[in-house]
Formats: structure tokens, sequence, C-alpha cells
């Protein structure tokens, strides 16, 4: 190492309802203190903030103040609860998620603060799924034009990225779109507001900005979808920064908000399911890693290049420099459980739970895992959030089958984490039919805290399941790339091995209910292949699209 050993780093994770920080001594990766910012205004989905401006249907958007607030109020305290010198924090470090995209003037000001009643004018979250028809057109003409980079996408592009979400403001919203001189991820607008310098992070190009091989989209295939957006990609980052790479330097505002060093180094923006593997020390080929929280995200690197189904995404030096990056995903996980918890289940469950000294989760948990494999004769899709991998579709909907007069809520508890269990093995397995081989499974993420849930996962899968040693997975991810940034290690594989941590093979597969899910899982899949097509789930989020307009 080229700095102290009693030097620190600071990993700050934006998350989908808050900011996180956390402070980590960079020759161990021990983790000191942390704090966390919750978002004032949380997701905005049904009216903008501070007016009567109604959002439609899948809309998701942020405030940028809720973002800079973390840097104000989380990094400040989390130095406090670790009662460290700030004087020796040599780097800061930064994850988001992702695709959660913005509209900017030339000097990064949010369009938002100056037209606040304007909806395209704010930052759309990662789970903004409004564009579904900008990305079906999107795909059609890839798909007709044999463009080169749409095999790298699993042959589909998410709603949820950088061009479909610009189209739709192209087409929606045109005065906005004109206005809007720079279309950046909030990764790397947060990194901009850190030091000044305006960066993009090859991961999120890679895999929400379709830049593949050198170039985004061509200008010809953008004026195809409508002429207008033929130059949309000056609206983007043609220098792509590495990942572990110096963006810059903390400047003398940023250091105001943060009470930090002034010139310390800040890290090239990075996502928050892919810093991860750094913290689970999983940046080998094949080792998968799923940050399991509200959706999951899998995450694996690779030296080989393959063409995968309805993955998210292959990008280059996208995980680790030097390697390729995989990522697929399952939109709702942990959403889908607190659906179901909040909307149907009675209170007589509530006050059973509260008797126990439990969560209404915990006690349906331990309801559920009485029950033996199968015992509630039923079988659900993982769809409430839509489906990201394999069949990249977010207008595609949940679905129960089975249930009768006498199931209960633990009965469709219990289904709905076998089905996400099951949606996670047609992502594995879809890689491994395609030739990229999974060596090692590593969860991570909130989720972790349900161990039945976990055991069902590993069951499902037939395969162990490792565990990361940190429970904030991402902000370690974050500190460990600011280490390597500031110059305390050589790479990101030398600073995982030495700050990450993960415990190998927590959890085994039990043959006897394995062989049990695999009767379940054959059902799912015969569910999941007449419901993929979308003609009748399709059909009933129109009618219900129309009904409410």
């Amino acid at each position: 190492m080229s700095v102290n050993s009693d030097s620190y780093v600071i990993g700050v994770d934006f998350g989908t309802l808050s900011g996180r920080a956390v402070v980590v001594r960079v020759a161990d990766g021990a983790e000191l203190g942390t704090a966390v910012h919750e978002y004032a205004h949380r997701v905005i989905e049904d009216r903008l903030p501070g007016g009567d401006v109604r959002l439609g249907p899948d809309w998701a958007l942020q405030s940028p103040h809720d973002w800079l607030d973390v840097l104000k109020t989380a990094v400040p305290e989390a130095v406090a609860a670790a009662g460290v010198d700030p004087a020796k924090v040599v780097g800061i470090g930064t994850d988001f998620t992702a695709c959660t995209v913005l509209p900017t003037t030339a000097d990064g000001t949010p369009l938002c603060h100056d037209t606040p009643e304007r909806p395209h004018a704010w930052p759309k979250l990662w789970k903004h799924h409004a564009a579904q028809s900008h990305a079906d057109r999107i795909n059609a003409l890839a798909a007709e034009r044999g463009e080169p980079w749409l095999p790298r996408y699993g042959g589909k592009i998410s709603s949820e990225w950088e061009f479909a979400k610009g189209l739709q403001v192209l087409e929606e919203d045109p005065e906005v779109y004109a206005r809007a001189e720079r279309w950046i991820e909030a990764a790397d607008w947060i990194v901009w507001q850190l030091t000044g310098v305006e960066t993009r992070n090859v991961c999120t190009a890679g895999y929400k900005g379709i830049y593949q091989d050198g170039a985004y989209p061509s200008e010809e295939f953008l004026a195809a979808l409508n002429p207008g957006f033929a130059g949309f990609t000056a609206k983007l980052g043609h220098d792509i920064s590495p990942l572990g790479g110096l963006a810059g330097r903390l400047t003398a505002e940023a250091a105001a908000w943060t009470k930090l060093p002034e010139g310390i180094a800040v890290c090239v923006g990075n996502v928050d399911a892919h810093v991860t593997s750094a913290a689970a020390d999983a940046v080998r080929p094949g080792q998968m890693v799923a940050i399991m929280g509200t959706s999951t995200c899998h995450v694996m690197p690779s030296d080989q290049l393959a063409e995968v189904p309805g993955m998210c995404g292959v990008v280059q030096d996208g995980i680790v420099p030097g390697l390729w990056g995989y990522e697929a995903g399952q939109s709702g996980v942990g959403d889908i459980f607190a659906w179901f918890i909040d909307n149907s289940v009675p209170a007589s469950y509530a006050r059973a739970a509260e008797e126990r000294g439990q969560s209404v989760h915990e006690y349906l948990t331990e309801l559920a895992a009485a029950q033996e494999v199968g015992r509630h004769g039923l079988v659900a899709l993982d769809w409430h959030n839509g489906n990201r991998s394999v069949l990249v579709d977010h207008n595609l909907s949940g679905v129960i089958v089975g249930q009768t007069l006498s199931t209960r809520p633990e009965d469709v508890y219990r289904a709905l984490i076998e089905a996400t269990a099951f949606g996670a093995r047609v992502i594995v397995e879809t890689f491994e039919a395609s030739g990229v081989p999974v060596e090692e499974f590593v969860a991570a993420g909130g989720l972790l805290k349900n161990r039945f849930l976990m055991q069902v996962y590993a069951d499902v899968l037939r395969r162990p399941i490792s565990v990361i040693g940190s429970d904030q997975g991402p902000a370690l991810g974050s500190a460990i790339h600011a280490a390597v940034a500031a110059g305390a290690y050589a790479d990101i594989e030398q600073a995982a091995a030495a700050m990450g941590t993960r415990r190998e093979n927590v959890y085994l597969p039990d043959e006897g209910r394995a062989d049990a899910y695999d009767r379940l899982y054959a059902e799912y899949r015969t569910l999941h292949d007449y419901f993929g097509d979308g003609r009748m789930l399709h059909t009933l989020r129109k009618i219900r699209n129309e009904a409410g307009a």
C-alpha cells in the first residue's frame, strides 16, 4: 500500500429509499462507523412534490436534493460514529441504483430545479417503467436492422434504461428534452457534485447506456426511431472512465458538506449491485453475486463472452477490469413480500405477531417454514413488478395459481418466496445453458436476514450458497473502490482480497426438499412459458390503464 495503514475510506450507497455511509479501514476492510439518511421524498409515484401534478401509471421519480442531503448528513455522522480523525480519510466512493437518470444543464444543474412542475424534468428512478412502449420500439427496430449490440443485452433492452427513458422524454415533453444538455446517470451526477468534474463510468454506460465496443447506437438508428432523437448521444458522455479509477478530488464545497478533507480522492461512480462483488471478494470468473433486497440483481465476472438470452447485459470491464461482466435480475423480490404484508394479511395475524414480539414478516416466515414442500398446493410467478430476466418485459404481472377457500396467508407467503427462488433458478440455468458456468452463488443484501428464505434458495437452486460477510455490501464495495482510487491498492482484485469478506457454503441444499422443489419448479416453468408471452397479462394491464385514464 502507498498510504498509511491507519488511513480510512468512505463508501456511500444511494439506495431506493435512503442513503448509507460507512467508514472503512483501508488495511483490512473493518467497518468502523455507519449512518443512514432517509430520503425526504422517498419515491415520487403519485404526484409531484409541492403541487397537484399527477403522474401516470408506472412512474417513479426521485429528488436530487435528497441525494445531496445524504452527503451532508450521513457522511459526517458516520465519521463521528467511527470516532476517527477526518484528516485520516483518504478517499470516498459512491454507488447508486441504476438506471436512475436525470436531465441537466451543461453545468450539471438538474432541470427540476427550474421547472419543478414538469414531470420529465425530474430524475427517473430505476423502477420507472412508463417507457415500456419506447423500449419495445427500440427492440423491434434493433432486431429488424440486426444491430450488433442487441445480443449483448439478451436480445432486449429494458424500459428502465437510458435510451428508452430518453425517448419517452423527447416524445412526451420535447421542451424538456431540448433543454437537457446532459442526460446523466445519478451514479455519475453525484460524483460530479463531489469533484466538479463530469465523468461517465463504464458500468452504467455499458449496462444502461448501450455502450459497446467503444460506441453508442448509431445516429442513423436513433433517427429511424424518431428524427428528433438522432443527436441523443450528444447528451451522453463519450470519455468512459474505468471502475476503481480516480474521478477527481473533493472540492471545497463538497468538503464543507461532508466534513472531509478537501482534495481527497473521489472514485469513479458505480452501480450498487456491481460494486458489491468487491465487498464479497467475489471478483473472479464464475462467482455470481445476488444482491437480494427490494429487487435482486445478479452480477458475475467471466472470462468468456457469450450471448445469454434475457440477460440484462454483458460489458467488458463492467465489474472488474480485464473480465466480462454479466448482469441479470429480478424486478421484484422483497417488494413482493412487502406488498403482500401490506395488502393481504388480516389484522388477526398482525395481533398474533405483536403478541409474540415479532414482525408480521417474522411470524409468517415461522408459519411457512413449518410446512412441508408443496403442502400449500400453490405456484406463483414473481412478476408483480414485471420481469427483468429472462423475459425482459415490465408489462408482465404477478400470478398465483392453486388457491382454495382453505388457503392461508402463510401459504401464499411461502409460495411467493419460492417463486422468487424459481426465478433465480431460471437465470442460473439460462447462463449455464449458454456456456457461461456459475461456479459459486454468493448472496448479499437485506434478505439475508431471513434464514428460511435462504435455505429455500439453496434447495431450489440445488447448490450451496455463500454469504457476504457485511450487512452493507454496496457501501463497503464503494469504499474498496475508493481505496483503489486513492492508491492504497494496485487494483480491485487486490483491494477486494484485503478488504472484502464472505462466508462460503453457509446454506447447503437438502436432497429431499430439492427433489420436491423440482416438481414445483416444473409447474413454474409451465406457467412461466404460458404467461410469459404476455397476451393475457398485457391485455389486463391495458384494460387497467384505460380504466384509469
